[in-house]
């Protein structure tokens, strides 16, 4: 990351029009020549550029203006906000082509056959249907159930091997929760 302001020009035009400090001070703080800025306050250079608070934007303090501007062997120091940018990979709902839409309630069938340990709200959450349509597929209350041909959802791509795996985890956990609560039950 370079050391110069943002918009050096325009930060240079508002250093120019609003404060005392030296072209000097006010060229090294904005990686500028100091002809650039004589030519700035001459009116020869930036034309129309509309100066730059450099506080407002949290680049400089009052503070720090007053301190050069009260010693012109004083640079100007650049004002850094470090921001952490964490890059959480957020789980956005995936479109769906409307081709795609009508393989969700075979998806969801292969899934009841081949993964019976996934509640319906599993289901419904990876394959993208609703809870009671899950559940009218497992209990074959489906308005269109006698059409449906189960279909693998990794393969047509509606969610990944990873989101499949993680469901099943989440379900064995669940049952290994309920196996030992019925175990404390029985002594």
């Amino acid at each position: 990351m370079s050391n110069a302001p943002l918009m050096p020009m325009a930060t240079a035009v508002w250093l120019v029009e609003n404060t005392s400090l030296t072209f000097g001070q006010i060229a090294k703080f904005c990686n500028m020549h100091e002809v650039e800025i004589q030519g700035i306050a001459d009116g020869d250079v930036a034309k129309g550029i509309v100066g730059y608070n450099p506080i407002i934007a949290g680049q400089l303090t009052k503070e720090e203006i007053n301190l050069s501007s009260n010693d012109p062997l004083r640079p100007l120091s650049l004002n850094v906000n470090e921001i952490e940018i964490k890059n959480e990979e957020k789980k956005s709902k995936k479109y769906i082509p409307l081709s795609k839409r009508q393989d969700k309630p075979d998806s969801a069938l292969w899934l009841i056959k081949q993964h019976s340990t996934l509640k319906d709200s599993q289901i419904a959450k990876l394959v993208g249907i609703t809870k009671n349509s899950a559940s009218a597929i497992r209990n074959k209350s489906y308005w269109n159930f006698n059409n449906l041909n189960a279909k693998d959802p990794v393969a047509m791509g509606l969610f990944s091997q990873k989101d499949l795996l993680d469901a099943l985890e989440k379900a064995d956990r669940r049952i290994k929760r309920e196996k030992k609560e019925k175990e404390k039950r029985k002594l």
